[in-house]
């Protein structure tokens, strides 16, 4: 069946409406009705965010303890709890909303975007800014953002099942006169409702599967007809990643076995010493030593403050649980046109003359000469073949040869008018436009789309086939995208039901070159270095693909059995797929459905894959990719919604910057995740083991609350802000499969906290002699302190010493370095700290001695660096 036809729009209507609203009259519609938006996804507010903070473990323990104090008497000490809780409150509302605000800047960011005539200029806002009588501008592939009546209609189809459950797409039409002169009812759409065939009006949150379109909105976000049913439009996916999930079973267990431990040590200590008000303070401390309540703010911080810095890179994040992928991946497949190139067509060679192709030209010989006469049709009917007001590239191409060549001839038709028009399919991969003269008579028929589409369309016999595709293959050598150009004439309205029942004369081939972005040779080397095979995917001509492919340095020496072709592909089985797929560079004449093949063929050799796409047809690939990538620019709205990273200017070296800071920030997530366990340890062993030793208590929940000032911003701050470490895209790719936190790294970051756990005890064993009891608490703190600044330094390279890590930088860790210490010398030498805390002040030498032991508590760990600097080097 042929697309639904034009239909004619009203031109007095079309005339009023052309120039769309202006700015002002916008601004105060939008002031009037409010954002083009459904309730949901909001913001949480600072309220909400102290509310969920205040039914926090730690926070409830910092609670009891000082309510504790208080009721026994002890005013100063439970004042200073209290006094910590609103810190620890003021630390979360600043980490919380910081989180927020990068979550909102995202969720913006990755709104849909909505094609909008203003001031006569068509521009892309925020589909929240549509407003009540903006013009749309729809085409295939478009989420509709508001209720909006059809001004002119070619060949639209409209995928309505969110409203209706039906999904069958319905055909559309241009409003009649009256229809658009007719108030609209509550819902601004004239009484029709969605699900119906040939009506002119399209709904928010529908989909435009087919054709273009003029409308005009009338009704925006609560008013439309999907906010009278109530529907809530997700933004960004809450989903658990399995990173938390793994994380939430860590921090139970570890939870479960902070409130046996300390159940246990209260009633030890309170049999043992009869003291049950101090075994209460035991137990709860050792309850905050041991619970790892910065895990959850590390699994929010990282990725949320993640997407934001993709963002600053071009790469917007429409699951953040894509993040967690990134560093994983083995197996890039792109688009070639206008990622690995620019995107930008130019006309360089014509081939005309019939199928015999007798006359060739190369463009650039031509200077400022006027083109041959012989070309002249050739070049008309490609812009005929093509949309009045283009938009792909290609097509704009054309008419810019046509502006440039045919501006004083016959062979621009302003006047014509577009009657018929046939889209490409995956069954033929080529379309046709009717056109009407302003006289009246025969009707034109142009035709344009592959070589071989068009050979077929024309009925050419296998000599005139042969001869073609030869100069087919000699301008694809050269790098061009080559496209033939069919002419024909029919009378009558009873237009055929598909493109082959014309007869079609074969004009003549077009060769457009788009040269490859400079910046992707260098980012495919770095993938290449980073483990990660790129496959460039394409609907060209093989010999086209194989020599763009060799421009961006996807391999030094390309041969015929590195390309893997769309026929070819139909031909094998799944099983035959995966093998092919072990080996090929470059798949060329890709239909979009085929990508899905590629992908599910790839994962089934066990590759983590990330796919490209920027149209409806890619949609299935890229949601079944593990990181699916839309296209920012010239990417489709259904795509978008498919994907889970969008590129803001369609740059595949912008996929490689992603995959960077995806590395970065799972490895400093890693790091912050090791430290938090290694910090624990030391924190709750002398929280319990000077209990069972029988000396006297070393911490109290003070002092957990002190140490927690150190490590929230140590772990969410600090590691977040760690830059990458200098091998980091030298390295493979990480297992998927195997836990962020667990084997290898779990058993170091507890030897790493067992390590300081026993400098600290060896401490307070060498100076509870020597010192009174206040001075030896105060000295084994201060090497608990330093202890834990020297496994912040030690957990920044799992491979560099930490003195060689001292030279790079990272301001917010030197303000949390500044901090602890400030907050230790406080704690030391200011009177009234020093009486809450039950410490003397100790001489600076003691308070030395303390530091260096502090210091030597994780000098062990850098032996365990050594070998694995070997190891790495050997590979």
């Amino acid at each position: 069946m042929p697309s639904p036809t034009t239909h004619p729009a009203d031109p007095d209507n079309l005339a009023g409406a052309s120039q769309g609203l202006s700015s002002a009259t916008a601004a105060q519609r939008l002031a009037e009705d409010g954002p083009n938006a459904l309730p949901g996804g909001q913001r949480r507010s600072l309220l909400s965010i102290a509310r969920d903070t205040a039914k926090e473990p730690m926070f409830l323990l910092l609670l009891a303890a000082g309510t504790l104090y208080l009721v026994f008497g002890d005013l100063q000490e439970g004042l200073t709890l209290f006094g910590f809780v609103l810190v620890t409150l003021g630390l979360t509302l600043y980490q919380e909303g910081k989180t927020e605000r990068a979550i909102e800047a995202l969720r913006d960011l990755t709104s849909p975007r909505a094609l909008v005539v203003r001031n006569g200029v068509a521009q892309r806002i925020a589909g929240s800014e549509v407003v009540r009588g903006d013009l749309l501008q729809l085409s295939e592939g478009d989420r509709v953002p508001a209720d909006a009546l059809l001004l002119s209609a070619d060949g639209v189809q409209a995928d309505e099942s969110l409203l209706t459950g039906e999904p069958v797409p319905v055909a559309k039409r241009a409003a009649l006169p009256h229809e658009s002169a007719a108030p609209a009812g509550d819902g601004g759409t004239q009484g029709h409702r969605p699900g119906g065939d040939d009506l002119p009006t399209v709904y928010a949150g529908t989909l435009i599967v087919r054709g273009q379109a003029l409308a005009q909105v009338t009704a925006t976000g609560a008013r439309s007809e999907i906010g009278r049913i109530g529907l809530a439009l997700g933004t960004l996916d809450n989903e658990r990643s399995p990173l938390q999930r793994q994380t939430t079973a860590l921090v139970r267990r570890l939870a479960l076995l902070a409130l046996l431990l300390s159940l246990t040590l209260v009633l030890v200590h309170g049999m043992l010493r009869g003291d049950w008000l101090q075994a209460a303070l035991a137990g709860i401390a050792l309850a905050m030593a041991m619970l790892p309540e910065e895990y959850p703010v590390v699994m929010t911080v990282f990725p949320a403050l993640g997407a934001r810095r993709l963002s600053r890179e071009g790469v917007l994040t429409r699951r953040i649980n894509a993040i967690e992928t990134l560093g994983a991946t083995t197996v890039l497949c792109s688009d070639k046109t206008g990622t690995l190139t620019a995107n930008r067509m130019t006309v360089t060679h014509l081939a005309a003359g019939g199928a015999a192709l007798r006359d060739r030209l190369a463009l650039d010989t031509l200077g400022s000469a006027p083109l041959p006469e012989a070309f002249h049709t050739l070049v008309e009917y490609s812009i005929l073949a093509s949309v009045v007001e283009p938009f792909d590239p290609m097509e704009k191409a054309f008419h810019q040869l046509g502006a440039r060549f045919l501006a004083d001839t016959e062979h621009l038709h302003h006047d014509w008018r577009l009657v018929q028009t046939y889209a490409l399919s995956p069954a033929l991969r080529a379309m046709s436009h009717v056109w009407m003269a302003s006289d009246g008579g025969a009707q034109t028929v142009a035709a344009k789309g592959a070589p071989e589409a068009v050979m077929d369309l024309c009925h050419l016999d296998a000599a005139k086939r042969a001869h073609i595709a030869a100069v087919v293959d000699g301008l694809a050598a050269q790098g061009l995208r080559v496209l033939a150009v069919a002419s024909g004439r029919f009378e009558g309205e009873d237009w055929p039901a598909n493109e082959h029942d014309f007869d079609f004369t074969f004009v003549g081939l077009l060769g457009l070159a788009d040269p490859v972005r400079p910046q992707v040779p260098a980012a495919i080397a770095e993938c290449r270095a980073a483990g990660i095979r790129v496959v460039m995917i394409t609907g060209d001509y093989p010999t086209t693909a194989l020599t763009i492919a060799q421009q961006a340095g996807l391999a030094t020496s390309l041969t015929a059995d590195d390309v893997l072709s769309g026929d070819e592909m139909a031909s094998l089985s799944d099983a035959a797929l995966q093998a092919r797929m072990a080996h090929v560079s470059v798949c060329a004449r890709i239909a979009p459905e085929q990508k899905l093949r590629i992908v599910q063929a790839l994962k089934a050799r066990g590759d983590i894959v990330a796919m490209t796409g920027d149209g409806v047809n890619d949609a299935p690939a890229l949601r079944a990719a593990h990181v699916g990538v839309a296209m920012g620019l010239r990417g489709t709205d259904v795509a978008r919604e498919a994907a889970s990273l969008v590129l803001v200017d369609d740059d595949f070296a912008a996929i490689v910057r992603a995959v960077r800071l995806g590395r970065r920030i799972f490895d400093n997530l890693r790091k912050a995740m090791s430290y938090i366990l290694a910090v624990h340890v030391p924190i709750a062993g002398m929280a319990l083991l000077p209990v069972l030793l029988g000396w006297p208590a070393l911490l109290f929940p003070m002092h957990i609350a002190l140490l927690e000032l150190i490590i929230d911003p140590a772990c969410s701050v600090a590691f977040e802000n760690e830059p990458a470490e200098s091998d980091l895209m030298q390295r493979p790719p990480r297992d998927a499969s195997a836990p962020l936190f667990g084997g290898a790294t779990l058993w170091l970051a507890l030897l790493q906290g067992l390590g300081v756990l026993a400098a600290v005890l060896g401490a307070f064993a060498w100076a509870a002699p020597r010192l009174p009891e206040e001075e030896a608490r105060a000295f084994a703190f201060a090497t608990l302190v330093v202890g834990n600044l020297a496994l912040i330094l030690s957990n920044r390279s799992a491979t560099e010493p930490f003195w060689v890590t001292l030279r790079t930088p990272n301001r917010a860790l030197w303000v949390v370095v500044g901090l602890a210490l400030s907050l230790l010398l406080a704690a030391l030498y200011v009177p009234w700290a020093v009486a809450v805390l039950r410490f003397a002040p100790l001489p600076w030498h003691e308070l030395a001695a303390a530091g260096g032991l502090g210091l030597l508590s994780v000098f062990w760990f850098e032996a365990i660096k050594r070998v694995r600097r070997g190891r790495r080097a050997q590979r």
